[in-house]
């Protein structure tokens, strides 16, 4: 038996940017249909690192004081020698936070455990994952797609204005678009299994034959529960043993450590490391994102973390389009994610390098808070500024007060589905009021008091001079209102779809 029914949007895979792409439009109030090819959640650890620029979109998505609950901080890396001596480092550099990058560690949680938080706060927002439910084939014309699903109910035709593929490396939705999947193969095969274990103690990440890629073994206590996790690189060809007895023979071999007893594998995965990155984010109304569009090895934990912004990034877009924006700002997904997915795929695979000579030193370019969009068309200086910052950079934090006396945050003020604009208190022009855009001054006699002067610190505002903060995080513009420029950012505004009030006679 075959059903219709329709959502605005189509999501074809429920890991960490297809959940994260629900509930960005879960909570803008569209319809959307979220499906999953397995019949159950992921059960393995894989993306295990949550990185500061991921933390702050999960502090905007609502989820991140449970995500460091669940979870907890990386430990100290002990390398082991051949005569069972060690010594300990610090995989990367020590950072502490500022009032303009309040996050700076990343954060330890196995992917199972992140994803059913994203679940959770999803069911808040009304939203559901359909298990079980497979993609088998769609057409798409000038208004939508036609999407053909099978679970076991039987089949259903779904009618949407857009489809998503965040169906992982072996993407249905890419090969039926078409879109090539260029990259390469890095020579490496690995495992990854999530073991219990004994003989390990959970105070270190242990690493033994440290650049020897035919006997390493990295054994990492997974925050959060009691399993570690095991990553090996293995040979080329032949079946790989995922037993527990297998796991702990290659352990006892390459180590040397016989008290060490793999008690059970509660998951496990051999795979083959590669570097591969899609031509096209987007063909008409079908768009791709996470590991549909880009795969990365799993150095430097890049991966779920880009997959996740992905989708912070298409999200408000898609829902500005669906509410009349002009259909040219979703061009701008693939201008801004591709660039970042491509310096991603160099960055892990130079990692990749750096660890087969035994160096696991992980610097600042891992934590994501230098990703930004300048070269973007949706990044623009309609003014002369004096300061460092862009438009299409991070939009900083920074402590504040409310003019009631109360402490709070920037992000805070940001945190949600609208655009803000930030503006320096001396200007007497009028600022534009739109639904969706909440208007915030900054000086003594503001709504906001920069008491710490961090505000001016991180934005330098110029007498009058507002920041226009996009709702993913980002610096849309910079505007001195007044005349001509004050037009240009009601064009602006139009474009990305913060339309004027009703009553307003434009």
């Amino acid at each position: 038996m075959t059903t219709e029914s329709a959502a605005d949007v189509l999501i074809c895979g429920a890991g960490a940017a297809g959940l994260t792409l629900a509930i960005e439009l879960a909570r803008r109030g569209l319809s959307f249909c979220l499906i999953e090819k397995r019949k159950e959640p992921f059960p393995g650890s894989r993306g295990k690192g949550i990185q500061p620029r991921t933390q702050e979109i999960f502090e905007d998505l609502g989820i991140l004081d449970k995500v460091v609950a669940a979870g907890g901080t990386y430990p100290p890396m002990r390398v082991y020698a051949d005569d069972g001596r060690h010594v300990e480092k610090d995989m990367g550099d020590h950072a502490d936070p500022t009032p303009a990058e309040p996050y700076h560690l990343a954060l330890m949680i196995p992917q199972f455990l992140t994803e059913r938080i994203m679940r959770e706060r999803l069911a808040e927002l009304g939203g559901y994952v359909g298990f079980g439910c497979e993609l088998i084939g769609f057409e798409q014309d000038e208004t939508g797609v036609t999407a053909h699903i099978a679970s076991a109910a039987g089949r259903e035709t779904l009618r949407c204005r857009y489809l998503v593929g965040a169906d992982g490396g072996r993407s249905f939705v890419r090969g039926r678009m078409g879109v090539g999947f260029p990259g390469k193969t890095l020579g490496v095969r690995a495992i990854v299994a999530d073991v219990a274990l004994t003989g390990l103690g959970r105070d270190a990440w242990h690493q033994f034959n440290d650049g020897d890629m035919d006997r390493m073994v990295a054994i990492c206590p997974l925050a959060g529960t009691g399993l570690f996790q095991l990553q090996a690189p293995i040979p080329a060809r032949g079946e790989a043993d995922l037993s527990a007895e297998g796991i702990g023979r290659m352990i006892a071999d390459r180590t040397g450590q016989r008290d060490v007893q793999v008690r059970s594998v509660a998951w496990a995965s051999d795979y083959a490391m590669n570097a591969r990155l899609a031509d096209r984010y987007r063909m008409g109304c079908v768009f791709l994102a996470g590991d549909a569009a880009h795969i990365h090895p799993p150095t430097g934990g890049q991966g779920l973390n880009t997959g996740v912004q992905d989708a912070c990034n298409l999200g408000w877009k898609l829902a500005a389009a669906l509410r009349g924006a002009d259909d040219e700002l979703l061009d701008t997904y693939e201008a801004e994610r591709r660039p970042v997915a491509e310096a991603m795929l160099g960055l892990s695979t130079r990692l990749l390098d750096d660890q087969k000579q035994g160096n696991t030193h992980r610097g600042r370019e891992v934590r994501q808070l230098d990703i930004g969009y300048r070269a973007s068309p949706l990044s623009r200086q309609l003014a002369p500024r004096r300061g460092t910052l862009q438009a299409g950079d991070r939009a900083p934090d920074a402590p504040v007060r409310g003019a009631a006396g109360q402490p709070t945050r920037l992000f805070q003020l940001f945190k949600g589905t609208h655009w803000t604009l930030l503006m320096d208190g001396a200007g007497t022009e009028e600022p534009p009021h739109r639904p969706g855009l909440h208007l915030h001054h900054v000086g003594p006699q503001g709504d906001v008091i920069d008491a710490g002067g961090h505000v001016r610190d991180a934005y330098d505002l110029g007498p009058g001079e507002c920041a226009l903060i996009r709702p993913d995080g980002y610096v849309g513009a910079f505007v001195t209102l007044g005349g001509d420029r004050t037009r240009k950012l009601e064009r602006y505004l139009g474009h990305v779809g913060v339309g004027p009030l009703k009553e307003d006679p434009q």
